[in-house]
């Protein structure tokens, strides 16, 4: 293929950035060029809520700068993302339209969940590193302006993740208002994460030591970079890391700026970062550090990459997007035994109906989440599963999907249970849902709901299925010796709704003689 660029731009909360790829034949990545500009956007937004006019100013400036960049490379394609500072702006529209109308680029929003899957892509670029911290007791700390986010990885599987608010501006906006000291600042800064890093600890660590942390930030990983790790050792002991930052407690903030190479005023947010990353690891008993040195930038890139097939990275990110809902099951005692039979027959049930359903790899996902979690209700009423389904999913994060995504998935396991609202009802509630979202949600319903009658009963009575369409039938055909009558009887009454959205009627059939 022919070489490719890209450009990744990062609105983050206290700088912007800009990261120029180019992308050639077998399977390569380059990166070509690195632009930064400091503006501190999350100080208007954590204080008041609003981008100010003057900072809208400057944010146009430099990114009219940044387009002027991108064709003197001559940048086939670019994506620009907004993260907490531009996410939590009561003004985002009105910025996002002005953004656009002065400098010609659409800056998108992530969600927090969003964010954090591109970093943990981005650290997935460091290949066979990556592969084997994550095989061990691993957390990645992701530590930005508005919040971090904990991931517990465990034998390469995603065990949890949770968001906590300790992001670096908005704790140094708690420290301006106390007019802090700067020999408080440390114990500030204890006093303020322990509450919530407690709650973690008792909710998510419990007595499970982590080995070793991954850090990613735009503060303290790029000094770590330089300073951690010799010998072709990517990462370094805990205490280490404790040794560096104790030789610069009684340094001043130009002493420090001069010592880690980095803007004076980039020094309380750095001694931030830093002191956070060390009380996480006293936390969680770790004994080693690594810091990558990766951005959202790369993220975004990989991203790109991955959707255009001009890079195949090897870690199955799927899997762990699946592995944060069946957590999220446990965490509310889902029988795991009864969401692996239904996320079997969906699937089954899905794959055989492509080329009527019209949906491709990732509403298959959302279906298989939905199975996974489609009871997790119960743990609130066994009465009104629908809705207290709906609400816990709508209130967890589940990384890797967006808002709208999250909202998919709650609907379909809401009307796993609940009477179906169509469009006009659906839009005169609390739902955001578009009708092409709306559409998949009552695709994706129908065919959970016609899996849910196949295990009525939950004793797995199903030894295999098999589904094959034909003309405007969908045969299903169950291979078990024991008694079905309840399944039919609740696969007739699901089979009105499945037929009202596919036009295609479902017939089961029992096969004994197997």
């Amino acid at each position: 293929m022919s070489v490719r660029t890209f450009a990744a731009i990062d609105v983050g909360s206290f700088e912007l950035s800009m990261k120029i790829f180019e992308f050639t034949a077998k399977n390569s990545m380059r990166e070509i060029d690195c632009i930064r500009q400091r503006l501190d956007l999350g100080s208007d937004t954590y204080a008041n809520g609003k981008i100010s006019k003057e900072k809208l100013d400057e944010l146009c400036r430099a990114l009219r700068e940044f387009s002027g960049i991108m064709r003197a490379y001559k940048v086939d394609a670019y994506k620009a993302y907004g993260t907490s500072a531009v996410r939590e702006t009561e003004n985002f529209t009105i910025v996002q339209d002005q953004v656009e109308q002065r400098t010609g680029i659409k800056v998108e929003i992530l969600s927090n969940s969003e964010q954090r899957f591109l970093n943990y892509k981005a650290i997935a670029l460091k290949g066979e590193i990556f592969r084997r911290i994550i095989e061990e007791k691993t957390a990645i700390v992701d530590i930005g302006g508005g919040s971090i986010q904990l991931s517990l990885f465990d034998n390469d599987t995603l065990v949890s993740t949770q968001n906590l608010r300790l992001g670096v501006l908005r704790l140094q906006e708690h420290l301006n208002h106390l007019n802090a000291k700067r020999a408080q600042v440390a114990n500030l800064i204890d006093e303020m994460a322990s509450a919530q890093l407690s709650t973690y600890k008792k909710l998510y660590l419990k007595d499970r030591v982590i080995q070793n942390i991954i850090i990613v930030d735009d503060y303290i990983s790029p000094w770590a970079v330089k300073k951690l790790g010799r010998d072709g050792q990517p990462m370094t002991d805990t205490k280490e890391f404790e040794g560096l930052l104790e030789t610069l407690k009684n340094k001043s903030s130009s002493e420090i700026s001069i010592a880690m190479d980095i803007p004076e005023e980039k020094v309380p947010l750095v001694l931030i970062s830093a002191l956070l990353t060390k009380r996480i690891a006293e936390l969680m008993g770790a004994e080693k550090i690594w810091a990558p040195g990766v951005t959202l930038c790369d993220g975004i890139a990989y991203e790109y990459a991955e959707k255009m097939k001009l890079f195949k990275g090897e870690h199955d990110f799927e899997k762990d997007i699946t592995a944060c809902a069946v957590n999220i099951s446990k965490r509310y005692q889902g029988s795991r035994k009864r969401a692996e039979t239904l996320e079997k027959i969906t699937t089954t049930i899905y794959d055989s109906m492509k080329r009527v359903h019209g949906l491709g790899r990732r509403e298959r996902l959302y279906l298989q989440i939905a199975a996974i979690l489609h009871d997790c209700g119960k743990y609130i009423s066994m009465v009104n599963i629908g809705e207290t389904s709906y609400n816990i999913i709508m209130s967890t994060e589940i990384i890797g999907l967006s808002h709208l995504e999250r909202e998919i998935v709650a609907n379909v396991v809401r009307f796993n249970h609940s009477p179906f609202l169509y469009y006009g009802q659906i839009q005169a509630g609390r739902s955001t849902l578009d009708k092409e979202s709306y559409l998949i949600v009552a695709k994706l319903t129908a065919i959970l709901r016609l899996a849910n009658s196949l295990d009525r009963s939950h004793k797995q009575k199903l030894g295999s299925i098999k589904a094959a369409l034909r003309e405007n039938q969908l045969i299903l055909t169950v291979d078990t010796l024991e008694d079905i009558t309840l399944e039919k009887g609740f696969f007739e009454w699901r089979a009105d709704f499945f037929q009202e959205v596919f036009s295609v009627t479902p017939v089961l059939k029992q096969r004994k003689n197997f």
